[in-house]
């Protein structure tokens, strides 16, 4: 067999990622579901403070050595032993001092319990560390297949952990074994399933080297951490756990969702990206593609979870949940949107233009912090309501710089997505109206995803959408 064509491998890449990102999505909703019935809002709340901590110290020892990784053309042995061995240094030294934090974080959340459950979930930044390395060498190397593998076997034996211990009256403690034994299981299994390994040669001038670049992508790591843990951060001093465990579960379910369309992107936009920079006319074109193969996604199944929000809390994790409706419905207007930030992303990280990526994302969290300080007196949903509107008015932002890089204008990129978005808010707001006479939650939520979801596709089908022709074609040649 030939070797394969950017096109051949961009459609495996998209359709593994597709599997990876729906599976892990389906496997999270089943997990999701029964741990939201057997735990309170408050182990949620609990857990959900202690994420800020975790995520940051995990940027902290990535150092963006991966997007570095992948942007070289032909990275040696010696620069991944590089990065490895840093990233496991910065690991070991990161749970160190978080181990001797914990009694701050628990005074500042003003939960005592927090001390002995932060050194635990904490333990995850030696594990993770290890598997940085081996994560760049699978993304640079398009092998979405074997990720898919290995993250959807990694979730399956750390949900049933959680369940189980959920079951035995663990509470917030099933959550954080979940959460520490994912993150081993697949930062392990990265490390057996790849060829390469480390040698005890520990040379780190390659770090030094990339360090020009991936510092960068450090500091905006861990900017956009702080922008997507700043509403729990805020509400864990402001409020109850339980609110925040309300707040937590929204953006769960949200992130769930609209992860499944960024990270299916994510897998191989930047590789793909690299692969045509020195071609601008053909970069462009190809990022279009992907703009609406995004949109495509995106606007549906986001717009359609904030349709059905409301059947859909109270029929899998009961009305203890209520309150976190009208939170999970805002954040999925801007979860619609969240995928163009991955794809704006790498394209401006894929021209080596690193800087551009940090100023533009530490813009953005400023912007929400000044948001935030100017309607935290006016209650969650207001602020999550502010924080939503700056987060999609952004995306302006991003795309005056990438017009700037690559010649792409917005009147393109608003014919690019504009007709799955308008198509995707019609077939919502005529499949809401047209069911609210249903009174049972289980036939109402069915009803409203088999009928916008028909509707959709019909639509697209009778219009002529290329991608889902393209869609369409890649499934019947996978199944000769």
């Amino acid at each position: 067999m030939g070797k394969e064509t950017l096109k051949e491998k961009t459609a495996k890449g998209l359709f593994w990622g597709a599997l990876n990102n729906g599976t892990m999505q389906l496997l999270n909703i089943v997990i999701g579901i029964f741990l939201a019935r057997l735990l309170s809002p408050a182990d949620y709340g609990l857990v959900g403070m202690l994420a800020v901590f975790t995520a940051v110290a995990g940027a902290l020892q990535e150092s963006g050595f991966i997007s570095a990784l992948v942007n070289m053309e032909k990275p040696t042995d010696n620069d991944y032993n590089a990065v490895f061995w840093f990233s496991t240094l910065v690991g070991w030294g990161s749970y160190i001092i978080l181990f001797l934090l914990a009694p701050l974080i628990a005074d500042f959340f003003r939960h005592p319990e927090l001390v002995s459950l932060s050194r635990f979930v904490f333990v995850s930044l030696l594990f993770s560390s290890i598997g940085n390395t081996p994560a760049a060498y699978l993304f640079k190397n398009m092998m979405v297949r074997e990720t898919t593998l290995l993250r959807v076997t990694s979730l399956i034996v750390s949900g049933a952990v959680g369940i189980v211990l959920a079951f035995q009256g663990y509470a917030y403690w099933s959550l954080a074994w979940q959460q520490v034994l994912y993150i081993t299981l697949t930062s392990l299994g990265r490390f057996f399933i790849i060829p390469w390994r480390p040698s005890f040669h520990i040379d780190l001038t390659p770090v030094r080297d990339m360090f020009s670049f991936s510092y960068k992508i450090l500091i905006t790591t861990i900017v956009n951490t702080l922008s997507q843990n700043l509403l729990t951060f805020i509400f864990g001093r402001l409020y109850s756990a339980k609110a925040v465990g309300n707040f937590s579960q929204a953006f769960k379910w949200d992130t769930m969702a609209s992860t499944f369309v960024s990270g299916t992107i994510a897998q191989v936009a930047q590789p793909v990206l690299v692969e045509v920079n020195n071609d601008k006319e053909r970069q462009t074109h190809v990022f279009r593609k992907m703009l609406r193969f995004t949109a495509f996604l995106a606007f549906p199944a986001m717009f359609g979870l904030s349709m059905v929000s409301h059947e859909f809390i109270l029929l899998l994790i009961s009305d203890k949940w209520t309150d976190s409706i009208p939170l999970l419905r805002i954040l999925c207007i801007s979860g619609a949107f969240l995928p163009f930030y991955t794809m704006y992303q790498n394209l401006i990280i894929s021209r080596g233009k690193s800087a551009i990526y940090m100023w533009c994302t530490i813009a953005l969290i400023t912007a929400q912090i000044l948001f935030v300080i100017v309607f935290y007196r006016q209650g969650i949903v207001l602020m999550v309501s502010a924080y939503t509107v700056i987060t999609i008015l952004w995306l302006f932002v991003w795309q005056y710089f990438a017009g700037k890089e690559t010649g792409l204008r917005l009147l393109d990129v608003l014919r690019d997505i504009c007709p799955y978005l308008v198509v995707s808010a019609a077939v919502m707001a005529v499949t809401y109206l047209s069911t609210r006479f249903i009174s049972n939650l289980l036939v109402l939520l069915v009803v409203r995803v088999l009928l916008s979801s028909l509707l959709y596709l019909a639509i697209m089908r009778w219009a002529g959408s290329k991608i889902l022709m393209e869609c369409l074609n890649f499934v019947r040649h996978r199944r000769k």
